[in-house]
């Protein structure tokens, strides 16, 4: 069985959670990070020596880093219908997902880490974070009104995963901020899978 290793209220083991629901696998977790066992512990480093979550245990592969295996759960379960063979809409959908950790997360950690959190070394960074996270949104929200209602077009795929997950925290997280149509209905349409209502809008930013 698929063994998966981080807190379920990480953003980035979300995506792999919603990805095995989404996909039918079986698993068992097992919390590290914040707030449980620290991933700076020894026993931690053997399984990840980079000291990070989420990883996977998967017979007798070990895999970290959760836009890789996010990918990795997908090829190997065979669902093209989420990670097209193409090479240039695969290539086009790992892009969305790289996005989604850089440019679209710069804005939201400083957000997250200081209202949600309550880490006081956020906590005047809230305006800026919010800015650049909006910037971003814009982005999101030109692009889904062009070429939506999901990401990659009509149909879902990974690339709405790590995407997902950080317009959830945009909406979860009480603060001011500009009005988005086609994100907010993005966000209503992925209300529609139960995997995103059990990891995504389940309540937690």
């Amino acid at each position: 069985m698929l063994k998966i290793y981080g807190r379920a209220n990480s953003i980035n083991v979300r995506r792999v959670l919603w990805m095995a629901d989404e996909i039918g696998i079986k698993y068992e977790r097992e919390d590290w990070g914040r707030g449980y066992r620290p991933t700076d512990d020894p026993e931690f480093r053997k399984i990840n020596p980079v000291g990070v979550v989420p990883v996977i245990d998967d017979g007798d592969f070990r895999l970290r880093e959760s836009n890789t295996i996010v990918r990795y759960l997908a090829e190997k379960h065979g669902r093209t219908d989420l990670y097209p063979k193409d090479l240039k809409t695969r290539a086009t959908i790992e892009s969305w997902m790289d996005w989604s950790s850089t440019d679209f997360a710069n804005g939201m950690r400083p957000v997250f880490h200081a209202l949600v959190v309550k880490n006081p070394a956020f906590a005047n960074q809230v305006e800026a974070g919010v800015k650049e996270w909006a910037t971003q949104m814009k982005v999101l929200d030109q692009h889904l009104t062009a070429a939506g209602p999901y990401v990659m077009g009509k149909s879902f795929t990974i690339a709405d995963i790590p995407v997902g997950l950080v317009v959830n925290r945009w909406f979860a997280i009480p603060f001011a901020k500009p009005e988005f149509k086609a994100v907010a209905a993005y966000y209503d349409l992925l209300t529609e899978r139960p995997a995103y209502r059990a990891h995504g809008r389940n309540g937690m930013p």
